[in-house]
């Protein structure tokens, strides 16, 4: 196999623009990562259905594509078309050590830093995995890695939780995030949650938030939005691990005396918060409409997500590559 791995460009000025976005926000550390650390084998276990339209993008491609999947989980759609080869990555360790037992090309790499040299691969997929970065900066860089690692002429899948859930009363299961959490980001492009509550997480019992009326429409609270709403649109999503599961071991009791998560004896459960920035209607299409080397090709929504599919059209002046890696 080629080598995948690579380093980029040393233009200085580019590293100097590119440091902030690159750093991860506490938030995305201990909401994120450390969350799917810790319940990755749980989560693996309920994550083996397969989106059909992930699936058909997927098989609709030549034969002896490259595919990179970033943020590839547990790997369900590795090496879901045979004829294709797939290259995952995901910041989670114990989820690509799950993928890696299953036989899957496979390592660890943030969704902002891709380690792939640029025009690697055929095809990229990113399936739920924007949602979780805090700032609309690292969002927009995570767009322009997928579309530097596929070829001229390749093809983009993304997509992302939207706000406008099919079930409403899903929100009311969500913690909306207030200002006690504007520190948790750093850098520009930070979420701008303008809450008339000083109402912590710690004080809303989770069966008891709400952020809507009656008919599950969603309150204005307050948050950064490209489709122009003002909607709330940054929540903490719990996750229940089971007393029963392995993993609720002495990490568990670790976590929720560090305030990680917190015990549910109600449910049977350590709960688990997870960080997401929940897409509004035309957000998505904003933030790839400004790119010079890619064009969507097409837009749609599917089961409370809202996915884009890019064409890569050009170079970037950015994804150049030095001549080693032609051959």
């Amino acid at each position: 196999m080629k080598e995948i791995i690579t380093k980029r460009s040393s233009n200085p000025d580019a590293k100097c623009s590119s440091s902030s976005v690159q750093s991860t926000p506490e938030i995305e550390k201990k909401y994120v990562h450390r969350v799917y650390d810790a319940i990755a084998p749980h989560f693996s276990a309920t994550r083996f259905a397969k989106w059909p339209k992930v699936s058909t993008f997927l098989h609709n491609l030549p034969s002896g594509s490259v595919v990179l999947d970033a943020g590839c989980g547990n790997g369900k759609y590795l090496g879901l078309n045979p004829d294709c080869f797939f290259i995952g990555c995901d910041i989670s360790a114990p989820l690509i050590q799950i993928c890696s037992d299953r036989g899957h090309e496979v390592l660890v790499a943030d969704a902002v830093n891709l380690p792939y040299r640029s025009g690697y691969g055929d095809a990229a997929i990113s399936i739920a995995v924007l949602h979780h970065l805090s700032t609309e900066d690292r969002r927009r860089k995570a767009i322009d890695e997928l579309v530097r690692v596929v070829k001229v002429g390749g093809h983009v899948l993304i997509t992302v939780w939207a706000v406008e859930q099919e079930d409403g009363s899903l929100l009311n299961k969500w913690t909306p995030l207030t200002r006690k959490y504007l520190e948790e980001w750093i850098g520009p492009g930070s979420p701008r949650v303008r809450s008339a509550s000083a109402v912590t997480l710690e004080s809303i019992p989770e069966t008891e938030v709400s952020v809507g009326n009656q008919e599950g429409k969603d309150c204005v609270v307050g948050s950064e939005n490209g489709g122009g709403n003002d909607k709330q649109q940054e929540y903490f999503v719990p996750w229940h691990l089971p007393y029963h599961r392995a993993e609720v071991s002495g990490a568990s009791a670790g976590a929720v005396e560090n305030g990680l998560a917190r015990k549910d004896d109600s449910k049977g459960a350590i709960v688990y918060d997870r960080y997401y920035h929940v897409f509004g209607q035309g957000e998505l299409e904003s933030l790839v409409s400004g790119m010079k080397n890619a064009v969507i090709v097409d837009q749609f929504y599917d089961k409370s997500n809202w996915c884009v599919i890019l064409e890569k059209t050009s170079w970037g002046k950015n994804n150049t590559l030095s001549g080693q890696f032609y051959d």
